[in-house]
């Protein structure tokens, strides 16, 4: 017992000291919290409010957005979210259940209603272990009225959680430029909204606003204790923005491009409404486009192809190129110039006019501006003002730097202007590129007197609580690039490119009541290894017109990509289809009134049979009609059309005079309809081969002919000259190899003609 003792003596102390170094350890940590009131770098303190208080978010709302007429094109409106709960435990009385208790028959029910099979629905519901489960896409955003409609359904453990969801009323409704909202769940496991594409995006700081909160003291447990204080931290709702967009003028526009998608299923379609005073886009839309609240067609084009895109403007370039021109007082429009092709030196590629190079002869610069002619605005680039003054344009103009319209991600134009060839290929939209907001801004000096309009998209942004006005977006000009003269003067001349049915390129846009001056293009599309691509469809079809031309309200730009067009459709159809009903219905929704139709309404032809040729001639001419005489006597003995007859502005009158003699005329691009007036009058037998303009003569113009004389014309399309325009260009290209060229530049080495289908 004895030796034992010494063991029971050590083994008491070794007791003792580890009990004491617990105690010493415990009274450590006792007084370090009651010192610092912290546990692991938590504060207990506010652990403890947390343990007995209810905190509830309470979700800020969403700006809205609307036109500038305070229409609504975005807002939250209440949404909630499906939700079944599967854990039994939450059921206390049999009779009352407060989970799913049929599967299949609460599958059966929800997929009468939400976007989901019954089978994957079933699925979710007998899963094992989850407490509740939702729905994915197809159970959030429930309507109020679906969630009525199920509740009258009486399904146990079916319930709904309230929330919000952006609604945007008009469906498809310039959706790239309005955007969407996204809601995600942030690290805290809250869903947060953020902006997708347009004004959502770039002004999602100032539509999202702040959230609130309420907190309630509660016991351990978790029930509210009686009298308890509510601590409440109110949300911060977002800001609204007012748009520049009218809804009436987008829905014409929407419409619009409907029609043309589904009857021509272009590759894409581009569309700018814009108020030249003031710079406002009153509407903007392409196709293909998206569904904002579901998101359909989203997958297709992410891009907004106005502002984030560039193309060649094609012949659209030569409203600039004219302005410039007239500004630098180097256009006579009376005097002449040699059509056809042009070479900027000596071995580079020629620049030539669309109808094969031929041109039209010895004509003046207006009716080169008329007819579209490449070599007209060369030669006013390179000849007449200077490359270097016209390059100064070029940024007078705004086409080397963003407009900065309120929108994200907007891009620039890139101008070629480095090699002689590029510098002049510029002047009729080739190779140089820019977006077509650049076009529709610089279209704004040439319809507002010179004064050259920033684009302008955001009218005001308003404070959602009180109303008062945060910041106004004023109209601003973005330079002066040419003088009020000027601007009248080329607004003058590109109206008669709509009005002249001899030369004019743009017949198709005249709307009835209201005169309209623009200029159409045809631009080639780069391929993926840099050459253009060929083929009667693959042409960008534009118009950049404005209207009225006296005093410009309304610029329209409309492009069309690539569209599904016959031998006998010109490419300026569809894009006609959008652009004409758009600025007439939307003038007349802006109570814009109509004008006088002089240039434009049939004439009754006068009876100059028995006078002198020059008295007949200049009678003819007085009334807007065109003389062709052939023969050469000194009276007009018989004329077609016969007088009464009322005819448009432009129309040829064949005039037959005394003797037997018949001079033949040059009918180069006459239509057939003027062909049999010759061919009727002149007493020929007349036979055809093909359909469109004449090409083709088997008798030389002047020659001498006698009544019952065959004539044989060849008549072409306009889509048919563009293939043979393609096989001349492989031909120029082909012979281009073999030469040496001083300045080797890729652009010397490309075709450089634009093919024009007007």
């Amino acid at each position: 017992m004895n030796r034992k003792q010494p063991n029971m003596n050590v083994g008491a102390a070794g007791l003792f000291f580890i009990f004491s170094l617990l105690f010493f350890i415990l009274i450590y940590r006792f007084l370090s919290i009651q010192i610092t009131g912290e546990v692991d770098g938590q504060v207990l303190a506010a652990k403890a409010q947390q343990k007995y208080s209810n905190e509830t978010v309470i979700e800020a709302v969403r700006g809205t957005i609307f036109d500038r007429n305070n229409e609504v094109v975005a807002e939250d409106a209440s949404a909630y979210t499906l939700v079944a709960i599967l854990d039994e435990s939450m059921t206390t009385n049999p009779k009352e259940p407060k989970h799913v208790v049929d599967p299949e028959k609460t599958a059966k029910v929800l997929a009468k209603y939400i976007n989901m099979d019954e089978s994957e629905i079933l699925q979710r519901l007998t899963k094992d272990g989850p407490f509740q489960i939702e729905f994915g896409v197809a159970g959030r955003d429930i309507s109020h009225q679906v969630k009525s409609e199920l509740e009258k359904e009486k399904l146990p453990g079916i319930i709904f959680t309230k929330g919000s969801k952006r609604f945007y009323p008009n469906g498809v409704f310039s959706s790239h430029l309005i955007g969407f909202v996204e809601k995600k769940e942030n690290d805290a496991g809250r869903t947060e909204t953020s902006g997708k594409l347009g004004i959502e995006q770039s002004y999602n700081e100032v539509l999202t606003g702040k959230n609130g909160s309420l907190k309630v003291k509660s016991d351990l447990w978790g029930f509210l204790l009686p009298d308890a204080e509510k601590d409440i931290t109110p949300a911060e709702n977002g800001d609204n923005i007012y748009l520049t967009i009218d809804k009436k003028i987008q829905t014409f526009l929407e419409d619009a491009m409907n029609r043309v998608d589904e009857e021509y299923k272009p590759e894409k379609i581009i569309a700018v409404v814009a108020d030249p005073k003031t710079g406002d886009i009153l509407a903007m839309g392409q196709r293909p486009t998206f569904h904002p609240q579901t998101r359909e067609g989203i997958d297709k084009s992410w891009h907004n192809e106005i502002i984030e895109t560039t193309i060649e403007p094609g012949s659209t370039m030569k409203t600039f190129t004219l302005a410039a021109a007239v500004e630098e007082n180097v256009f006579n429009p009376n005097e002449t110039f040699q059509s056809g092709s042009y070479r900027v030196t000596p071995k580079s590629v020629p620049i030539r006019d669309h109808n094969y190079g031929r041109g039209w002869g010895e004509i003046s610069y207006l009716e080169g501006i008329q007819r579209s002619s490449n070599v007209a605005v060369a030669k006013l680039v390179n000849e007449k003002m200077g490359v270097d003054t016209f390059r100064n344009y070029l940024t007078a103009f705004g086409f080397d730097k963003p407009t900065g319209i309120e929108l994200p991600n907007e891009v620039s134009g890139k101008i070629q202007y480095e090699w002689p060839i590029e510098k002049v290929t510029t002047s009729f939209g080739q190779g140089t590129t820019m977006t077509p907001l650049q076009l529709v801004q610089a279209a704004t000096a040439v319809a507002n007197n010179g004064k050259m309009m920033k684009p302008r998209i955001i009218d005001k942004i308003v404070d959602s609580n009180t109303g008062e006005v945060i910041e106004q977006i004023e109209p601003e000009i973005a330079g002066t690039p040419i003088s009020p003269e000027t601007a009248k003067q080329v607004r003058e001349i590109l109206e008669t490119t709509v009005t002249n049915e001899e030369h004019g390129t743009g017949g198709n846009y005249r709307i009835e009541g209201y005169n309209v001056a623009g200029k159409t293009g045809t631009a080639q599309i780069p391929g993926d290894d840099g050459r253009y691509l060929t083929g009667r469809e693959n042409f960008l079809f534009s118009f950049l017109g404005m209207a009225p031309t006296e005093d410009p309200e309304l610029i329209v730009f409309v492009a069309v990509q690539q569209p599904q067009i016959d031998e006998s459709t010109n490419g300026s159809v569809p894009v006609s289809m959008i652009f004409n009903p758009v600025m007439k219905s939307s003038l007349q929704y802006l109570n814009i009134q109509p004008a006088s139709q002089g240039k434009i309404t049939s004439n009754e032809v006068p009876n100059v049979s028995g006078k002198g040729i020059d008295e007949a001639k200049k009678l003819l001419q007085e009334t807007g009609l065109k003389p062709v005489v052939v023969g050469n006597g000194e009276k007009i003995v018989s004329q077609l059309p016969e007088a009464g007859v009322n005819t448009l502005e432009g129309e040829r009158i064949l005039l037959r005079t005394s003797g037997d003699e018949i001079i033949v005329p040059d009918m180069m691009n006459w239509s057939f309809r003027d062909t049999m007036k010759f061919a009727k009058i002149a007493e020929l037998n007349l036979n055809k081969a093909g359909n469109g303009f004449v090409t083709k003569q088997s008798i030389k113009p002047g020659t001498s002919v006698s009544s019952g004389e065959y004539l044989i014309v060849e008549l072409t399309t306009p889509l048919q000259e563009v293939e043979a325009e393609e096989a001349a260009k492989d031909s120029d290209n082909s012979e281009g190899e073999s030469e040496t060229v001083d300045d080797s530049s890729s652009a010397e080495n490309n075709e450089t003609e634009e093919v024009v289908y007007d």
